[in-house]
């Protein structure tokens, strides 16, 4: 798979390059004494603590990340309960040559908050976020403080709870981490009412480069605000808390889900969809899953089910939408529904198989003669799917540099490639066998965005580049290949800009990290 040669290829480049400015291991002793004196010792877990195998396979989603070949585990995880806390691990790791990555909720898609993909690669800390979960709801002003370690179902559950009519527009699963999807921009069934997740940010708290607290956004300053709503986590600091707008809903959602095998039209109906969807009313979503050879309609509509099944039927016959189909919940009760089936809350999420995912965006709608091709996909012992996510509505009235995320007027729909696969055998295959996410993704190249090839940064995909360090400093040109491709050449330029400022140094570093720009 050319992901895997990719890594060979980084990995092996940096046997060659100038070392690091960090040092690494050889200063972990020192890291976990300093780091100790201001984090009580029940919040720090070293390798050797019991738990620390189980604290760090604890939110990892994808059992590829378990697996010998792909884990590359950390020196420490640091479990914060207070912003002092954050800060000591930040300044003991600049301190000691030991740098930090953060975890929120676990679902990276190529695991960079837990793990690093090259082996024997720089000594690096996880700050894990899970004990920083609280929300702060004022009903009157419509807003919520949220700490990055909630999950998004604690979230919508709080809102809900607290102020009845209100919710708050992100994605279907709610283990995700709230830090995670605003760092990333956060698609969801209400974007095209309310937008992104991250379009609906107001404030936030955050722990610098450096260790500092930086309150809120004045403190930061406009650009690297700007830089957080959707330019990617582990780039700029730890943001600890959000501060969110909180949008309208009403007292009852309905919700419908339609599966159509090709023999009953779901070539034509997906062919149809996707000039439709973005056109739909702002109140209403029709999102499709494509997966063994029939596609599965999912709709969201704000509002009962008399109102909507009209609309359906007048503009989308194909469907053939009844109101039997219809199943009317409470806002709160879909967030569950959608993503568990039933309408509870408090469900945790085990570890799964292997995973690989990758992402496209269309700006012009593929021919049924494509779509038929696309159904066919051979896929063998293998399974694989398409999640294709509607644009339109309020995306396409917010311009593309309002914040990083760029995927905005011109865009159709979203689509995330996901295959999942059996890893057994000695140490797990890291690769997926047959490769139909890859072979698929080829395909797909004459049908979808071009110059560059976009894709979302919250589906990352280390096929698409990664980053080399020259000089102890990730090499700009190495991180264009990649973060054009997620944030557009306008604003990945912006982002390189930010990063110079607050941290020229480049500590906060990863596989796929904004670099910073260089001077010349």
């Amino acid at each position: 798979m050319a992901s895997i040669a990719l890594v060979l290829m980084v990995c092996f480049l940096g046997l060659f390059l100038p070392a690091p400015s960090l040092a690494s291991t050889s200063n972990y002793t020192d890291f976990v004494r300093c780091i100790s004196t201001s984090v009580p010792s029940q919040l720090v877990q070293t390798p050797n603590s019991p738990s620390f195998k189980q604290l760090l396979v604890s939110s990892i989603r994808n059992a590829r990340f378990v697996a010998p070949a792909t884990a590359s585990p950390p020196l420490c995880i640091v479990m914060p309960t207070n912003a002092s806390h954050v800060q000591a691990a930040v300044r003991c790791g600049r301190r000691h040559g030991v740098r930090v990555r953060v975890r929120s909720g676990g679902h990276d898609y190529e695991g960079l908050s837990y793990r690093s993909v090259c082996p024997n690669s720089e000594a690096f800390a996880v700050i894990d976020l899970a004990k920083l979960h609280a929300v702060r709801v004022d009903p009157r002003k419509a807003t919520a403080w949220v700490d990055s370690g909630a999950a998004l179902g604690e979230l919508y559950h709080h809102v809900a709870t607290a102020a009845p009519g209100l919710g708050f527009p992100a994605g279907v699963c709610s283990t995700v981490g709230v830090g995670g999807i605003l760092s990333g921009g956060g698609i969801g069934l209400m974007m095209r009412k309310y937008g992104l997740s991250a379009d609906n940010v107001l404030d936030a708290t955050m722990v610098d480069a450096y260790g500092n607290l930086l309150a809120d956004k004045k403190a930061m300053g406009d650009d690297l605000f700007w830089a957080i709503r959707g330019g990617g986590g582990g780039n700029f600091g730890i943001v600890l808390s959000w501060k969110v707008r909180l949008v309208p809903v009403p007292p009852t959602v309905t919700f419908f889900k339609l599966a159509k095998t090709m023999d009953q039209g779901a070539v034509n109906a997906v062919t149809k969809w996707q000039t439709l969807a973005p056109v739909l009313p702002d109140d209403l979503t029709v999102r499709v899953i494509v997966e063994n050879r029939q596609a599965t309609f999912e709709a969201l509509y704000l509002g009962k089910c008399n109102a909507v099944v009209p609309t359906l039927r007048s503009r989308f016959p194909e469907l053939g939408v009844t109101h039997a189909d219809c199943k009317e919940m409470s806002w709160l009760q879909f967030t569950a529904y959608i993503y568990f089936g039933d309408a509870t809350i408090n469900r945790s999420m085990a570890l799964g198989p292997f995973i690989k995912n990758k992402s496209d965006y269309v700006e012009k709608a593929l021919t049924n003669e494509t779509w038929e091709k696309i159904f066919l996909w051979p896929n063998d012992a293998a399974s694989g799917q398409l999640v294709l996510e509607p644009h339109g509505g309020r995306m396409g009235h917010i311009t593309a540099n309002d914040t990083p995320f760029p995927h905005r007027s011109s865009v159709l729909y979203n689509i995330q490639y996901v295959q999942h696969w059996n890893g057994k055998g000695a140490g797990g295959d890291a690769t997926p066998k047959p490769n139909w996410i890859g072979s698929l993704y080829d395909f797909m190249a004459p049908f979808v965005s071009k110059n560059p090839r976009a894709a979302y940064v919250n589906y990352r995909d280390l096929d698409i580049g990664m980053n080399t360090v020259v000089g102890g400093v990730t090499s700009y040109q190495s991180g264009k290949v990649w973060g054009e491709r997620y944030f557009g050449p306008a604003n990945f330029r912006r982002l390189a800009e930010v990063k110079r400022r607050v941290d020229a140094g480049d500590y906060f570093r990863h596989e796929q990290s904004v670099p910073p720009l260089p001077l010349n």
